[in-house]
């Protein structure tokens, strides 16, 4: 389990410097405050665009891409009194060459963010001892 978690953060440090090369953020570290998120704190290569505390988070990619690119989290409530987690990138696309991006890095992504979903779930139940469901919105 340790090697995935490493093969995990050695995926994202790659990312960064290869941002970094194309003149982009890179992988930037630290907030103004650690223990807190705010609206257009730095996190990573992506700015936080939006915070609904406990129902919503989005954050705008800050990477050199071809297009414009964002990431929401939301929770919320379901019928039995469970949560419901639900996460979402979105992609604007310039041209064929963002078209093409897109195309090229979608399997990637679902492979990236159903393993999040699945741990941000799996993490939240552990913390709260309820039952929660992930779902792709």
């Amino acid at each position: 389990m340790g090697g995935t978690r490493h093969a995990g953060i050695l995926r994202i440090a790659v990312r960064g410097w290869l941002g970094r090369f194309v003149g982009g953020v890179g992988l930037r570290r630290g907030r103004r405050d650690a223990a807190r998120l705010r609206v257009g704190d730095s996190l990573d290569f992506w700015r936080v665009e939006e915070i609904d505390p406990g129902r919503l988070l989005r954050l705008r990619a800050e990477m050199r891409i071809p297009g414009l690119a964002w990431l929401e989290m939301h929770a919320e409530r379901d019928d039995e009194g469970g949560a419901v987690y639900r996460q979402r990138a979105l992609f604007h696309p310039r041209g064929l060459l963002g078209h093409t991006y897109w195309l090229g890095v979608s399997p990637f992504h679902a492979i990236v963010f159903g393993g999040m979903a699945r741990n941000i779930t799996k993490a939240a139940t552990k913390d709260t001892g309820t039952r929660h469901s992930a779902a792709d919105g």
